[in-house]
């Protein structure tokens, strides 16, 4: 299908701590660096990297084939790729795919994306479940590895770092449906299927970027807000998304929160948020609901995570855990009608044994409407 092979210039990846791998360059010649993270996920590469909640990160793949079914523009999660860069073991150059657009090394090249392959993973990622997350850099600009470990070093920490403001939209926008209700949701780095799963269930939406004031969300008169997915420290979205987060409990309406709205949603209710030694990220993660006793298998997206020793049972019940770690996956809110997941139900990629949730937060809405029928065009 890519009968041209690119010549790949020689790379190099450096570790805060020290460490140094050499393999050769995909994407485009530069130097890039963030947080190193892994993904578990076998296939989904494109929605991956068009995350907006991996913005800022290197993204490391376990899985060693990567690039092999090309790219596909109907699965980009995000309108550009998100990662600060790529490795992986063994880059396609080639693929096989009759429906693709175009191979992986085009996608990264016009994406502006700095990569590396030829690397030991499986090391890389034992180093880091070792180790702790930390920062490195990708280049293939130079072959000083010392020179890259300091860059490594003096790399922006994710702790304490704001970056959904860097995804949200520029400007509230409006998606209708033909159905009844009207979503307000709060765009702090939201995925595109997110959008489809809401408007599949007949839901008007209105995006607004993650700075909107909430007298002008509220202004909206939605039947149920929901807050997104999105990068960086929860904490330090904190000084926009709790005014909004505050607002929507006081209208008696139904809240709903993925990733980074989760963790806003409990820091709402003073429980705090912590950053995690290595995070989940995978679309193979087992999680239990404690109210059914089932375990879905989840795609994960975080670093951060809601602290389980600083939980007050007064203001939340625990619905979910992760089942590798024990980790709080849900909460359910006893304080104002409101739920919340720190995984992600709308996979891509991943699987769909969590899609019940949206169901279960529009039963929410309707009884919180009751029976009469409103049409999105009543309101403007």
């Amino acid at each position: 299908m890519n009968p041209t092979t690119p010549d790949h210039k020689p790379a190099i990846l450096a570790l805060s701590d020290g460490t140094v791998v050499r393999g050769r360059a995909i994407g485009i010649t530069g130097t890039t660096g963030g947080e190193l993270c892994f993904n578990t996920s076998m296939t989904g590469y494109q929605e991956i990297f068009t995350d907006p909640s991996y913005y800022g990160q290197l993204m490391m793949m376990t899985y060693p084939h990567i690039g092999n079914y090309g790219t596909m523009s109907r699965d980009d999660e995000a309108r550009r790729v998100m990662i600060a860069g790529l490795i992986v073991r063994s880059f396609s150059d080639d693929y096989s795919n009759p429906i693709a657009d175009g191979s992986l090394q085009e996608y990264l090249e016009r994406n502006n994306v700095v990569g590396i392959s030829g690397v030991d993973t499986r090391m890389l990622v034992r180093h880091i479940r070792t180790k702790g997350v930390m920062n490195a850099v990708i280049s293939s600009e130079t072959t000083d590895g010392n020179e890259l470990v300091e860059k490594a070093k003096n790399w922006d920490n994710m702790v304490g770092l704001e970056l959904a403001t860097k995804v949200t939209r520029s400007e509230a926008q409006t998606i209708p449906s033909d159905g009844p209700y009207r979503i307000a949701m709060m765009d702090y780095g939201v995925k595109q299927n997110i959008i489809n799963n809401f408007v599949q269930r007949g839901c008007t939406l209105r995006v607004f970027p993650a700075e909107t004031p909430a007298e002008e969300v509220m202004a909206w008169e939605a039947d149920g807000y929901f807050f997104s997915n999105g990068p960086g420290d929860p904490n330090a979205s904190s000084r926009y998304g709790l005014p909004v987060v505050e607002a929507a409990k006081k209208s008696g309406k139904p809240l709903f929160g993925i990733c980074l709205g989760h963790q806003l949603m409990a820091l709402s209710e003073d429980i705090p948020v912590k950053k995690m030694f290595v995070g989940h990220r995978g679309a193979n993660q087992p999680v239990m609901n404690l109210n059914t006793g089932l375990v879905e298998i989840s795609t994960q997206n975080h670093g951060f995570a809601v602290d389980e020793d600083k939980i007050d049972d007064t203001k939340v019940d625990v619905t979910h855990i992760n089942l590798n770690d024990r980790t709080i996956e849900g909460l359910r809110f006893k304080n104002f009608p409101g739920m919340s997941v720190q995984y992600h139900p709308e996979a891509s990629p991943g699987p769909h044994d969590s899609s019940y949730l949206f169901d279960s937060f529009m039963e929410m809405v309707e009884q919180s409407a009751g029976s009469k029928e409103k049409s999105p065009s009543m309101k403007g």
